[in-house]
This record gives structure tokens, C-alpha cells and sequence, in this order.
């Protein structure tokens, strides 16, 4: 770096650092260079408002970083050697050995290695979000049983029908004899099993008001994956 500052953690060297930005962008050249992010790992907060061209300086790298390492903790390493990265307070007093650990710091500007893409690789895995499970569909023949003889079987079916939910789909149906003139109605609906229990709509739906005026109950015949 062709200019050096006094120690950045003081005001005297923020102060020199902000007027030897006057009129630049960059440290060194006119983009992102080494020599900015060696000099914004040494700063330990963004300079305040007493500091214009440090603070743009400033925010110009952190946003370059952030784009060039999205959801990276800043923890900049040179030729081995950690540089310090701006860290609150409270988070460096909780911080954690692993989390101290070099093996965690970011070598911006040396080659990547296979280690490094495979690592890079399985953070993508792991933040790729997981392809949902297509859920299985099954068919289902129920017996709708009435009261008595007397009970409206149109109007039964018709309360049946009348159930809708995500996932319940009904299909064709017939009239088929009990006894003693009784006839019952044997209907096929399709379900996702995920979204409709056949419990639940027996017990819920079918035999409960204002449904049970017409159906006394319900049984499953078949149930099958489709």
C-alpha cells in the first residue's frame, strides 16, 4: 500500500485516513482493492459524521464485501495473520473459541481451493430450500347409510356433496339395497392424504348436524393408495 496510517483505532488515525480520502474513492486505484480491505478491517465502526469521505469510503467496501460474500461474518486474513474485524461489543464477549478460530477468516484475494468449493458448495446445500415432498393421493368407498326407509336419499347425497374441503374430491355414486326397502348410498371420493383425514370427515362432517338428519352412518369399504 503506497500510504500508511497511525493506528485506526484512535480518532488521530480515523482523521487521517478521512482526509487522505478527499477526493478519492478507493485507498488505491478506482475499485476494491487489498489495500481498502486491509485498512476496513482495521476500523473498528463506521467513521461518524465528523468523517465524510471515511464514512463513504467506508460504507462503498462493507457494501462491496457484502455483495461478494453474502451472510459472511467480516474476518479478513493476510499471509496467515487475522486482521480485526468490527465486532459489538457484547457479541466479541460472547464469542466462542470456534468462533475465534483462523480456519473461519476469509482469504479475499488468494485462489480458491477445492476445500474451499466444497465448503461453499454444502453452505448452498444447506441454505437451498428443501424441495417439498409431493404428497400421495388415495381413493376411498364409503357406505352412507339412512335412517330408515322413509329418509330422502336424494337429499342425503346432497348433504354429503355438500362437504368441501382442500384435498376432497367426490366422484360417482349409486344407490344400492340394505333390506326391508332400506337403500344405502355406496359414493367414491378421491383425497390428498396429507390435507383429509377419512375419520375425520365421517366424524365431523357426515354424522354430525346438520347432515345426521339424513345419515345414521358411514363406513369405509375400500381405501386405496392411488
Amino acid at each position: 500500500m503506497a500510504v500508511s496510517f497511525s493506528d485506526l483505532h484512535t480518532e488521530t488515525g480515523v482523521t487521517a485516513l478521512d482526509k487522505y480520502l478527499s477526493g478519492k474513492i478507493y485507498i488505491s486505484g478506482d475499485q476494491v482493492t487489498r489495500d481498502d480491505v486491509k485498512v476496513f478491517a482495521a476500523v473498528l465502526k463506521k467513521p461518524g459524521e465528523g468523517f465524510p469521505n471515511a464514512a463513504r469510503w467506508y460504507e462503498t467496501v462493507s457494501s462491496h464485501l457484502s455483495a461478494r460474500f453474502p451472510g459472511e461474518a467480516v474476518g479478513v486474513r493476510f499471509a496467515g495473520a487475522a486482521a480485526p474485524a468490527a465486532a459489538p461489543a457484547e457479541e466479541a464477549k460472547d464469542a466462542t473459541p470456534a468462533a475465534e478460530d483462523d480456519d473461519d477468516d476469509l482469504d479475499l484475494f488468494g485462489e480458491e481451493t477445492e476445500e474451499d468449493k466444497k465448503a461453499a458448495e454444502e453452505r448452498a446445500a444447506a441454505k437451498a430450500p428443501a424441495k417439498k415432498k409431493e404428497s400421495g393421493k388415495s381413493s376411498v368407498l364409503l357406505d352412507v347409510k339412512p335412517w330408515d326407509d322413509e329418509t330422502d336419499m336424494k337429499k342425503l347425497e346432497e348433504a354429503v356433496r355438500s362437504v368441501e374441503m382442500p384435498g376432497l374430491l367426490w366422484g360417482a355414486s349409486k344407490l344400492a339395497p340394505v333390506g326391508y326397502g332400506i337403500k344405502k348410498l355406496q359414493i367414491m371420493l378421491t383425497i390428498v392424504d396429507d390435507l383429509v383425514s377419512v375419520d375425520g370427515l365421517i366424524e365431523e362432517h357426515l354424522t354430525v348436524e346438520p347432515i345426521n338428519e339424513y345419515v345414521q352412518s358411514c363406513d369405509i369399504v375400500a381405501f386405496n393408495k392411488i
